[in-house]
């Protein structure tokens, strides 16, 4: 991915900080108008990151932690404000049809729409626990913050065709859809319009990078083609690598599947059982191992130390040492275990933290605190 040299001189002189081990690995692999980001910054002129998160009633999982600990690391290398949305809408249109066995559950919270902002709520609860910056973050829920939003939904739902929306998601003809599938893309693409929080940004124009997953870029495709049209700048992304499911090559991290995953729920055992069991890229014998050596494109634990391990010279290590059969899978699992118990103990110790205050702070529709680029 190229700016990265011009990107690590920006971040050093804004904040002190270097590039992060998941850009330098090529983990965020590619991008479209990163290099505008970067030229906004040199001129001193703000811009802003979204992200954000459809809400589940399990807990989040390793999958979850990759996109939040990177999306911290660039609101505090760039100092940049930071807005979360929160997809309840989303989850009740694709999700909320669900009724078997469930009909005790919804009328708990007052019917299925109420259920799903229920869950947003505590899932915004989990991402304040990673420690972003509230001076300068802003946390939204669809159904709650629709208002501030629908003008801007209106300009984008004006300007894509329903072909479009049926080319995103694939629905066939003849295929049931209710009319929210079809309206929601254009609530999700315009958090990247900085029109939709003129107070959090005092009605300054500013761009947007949004880090993701690769999967997500059909969304943001149809919102650069619209953006210029609605009078805001294209939206500009950082794109991720999926991180593997513990069954290996071919499958990413998945809530229904718990043995393909390692929540933030899970004791210190848990993950050391769990990874013990994850799909190795060592050889069948010792002696075939000694000769051949692993395959780290498709050893789980190795690909999680790529996430995961900041040092960059013992992952280089554990790579020549693996690679070339003088380390066995064992030994790599324990060290991914050991990397990863911190992480999700000191998630948990966090979140226990979070209360309804906190989450209400967050919430609240107020100015965010914006850097200035020109003393860099």
């Amino acid at each position: 991915m190229g700016d990265l040299e011009r990107a690590e001189k920006l971040v050093k002189a804004i904040s002190g900080k270097g590039l992060h081990p998941m850009l330098k690995r090529g983990l965020y692999y590619c991008h479209r108008d990163f290099k505008l980001i970067l030229d906004s910054v040199e001129k001193g002129e703000n811009f802003y990151l979204y992200t954000g998160r459809g809400p589940s009633s399990g807990s989040m999982h390793l999958g979850h932690l990759v996109p939040f600990m990177f999306t911290k690391y660039l609101q505090e290398a760039f100092d940049a404000p930071l807005v979360i949305q929160i997809t309840d809408d989303e989850k009740f249109f694709w999700k909320g049809q669900d009724l078997i066995g469930k009909e005790k559950l919804y009328a708990k919270y007052g019917g299925r729409l109420q259920y799903f902002n229920h869950l947003a709520r505590e899932n915004a609860k989990d991402i304040i626990a990673f420690g972003f910056d509230i001076s300068k973050t802003f946390i939204f829920i669809d159904t709650e913050y629709i208002g501030e939003m629908y003008p801007n939904v209106c300009k984008v739902q004006e300007k894509v065709t329903y072909n479009t929306i049926k080319g995103i998601f694939g629905f066939s003809e003849g295929q049931s859809v209710n009319c929210g599938k079809i309206a929601y893309p254009a609530i999700q693409a315009i958090p990247s319009f900085a029109s939709t929080f003129r107070k959090q940004f005092d009605d300054k124009k500013l761009r947007c990078l949004i880090p993701c997953a690769i999967d997500q870029d059909p969304y943001f495709r149809m919102t650069r083609d619209v953006a210029d049209r609605c009078g805001e700048y294209k939206t500009s992304t950082l794109y991720s690598k999926f991180i593997p499911g513990l069954t290996g090559p071919g499958g990413k991290m998945s809530s229904s599947i718990p043995d393909s995953t390692i929540f933030l729920s899970d004791t210190s055992k848990d993950i050391s059982r769990k990874i013990s069991k994850a799909f190795s890229g060592g050889q069948q014998t010792v002696a075939e191992h000694r000769a051949k050596g692993a395959n780290l494109e498709v050893d789980v634990a190795f690909q999680y130390l790529s996430f995961f391990l900041e040092d960059d010279a013992k992952l280089a290590h554990i790579a020549e040492e693996y690679q070339s059969g003088r380390m066995m899978s064992g030994q790599v699992k324990k060290e991914c275990a050991a990397v990863l118990t911190p992480i999700v103990e000191t998630f948990q110790k966090n979140r226990k933290l979070v209360t309804d205050e906190m989450l209400d702070a967050f919430m609240t529709i107020r100015r965010l605190r914006l850097p200035d680029y020109k003393k860099t």
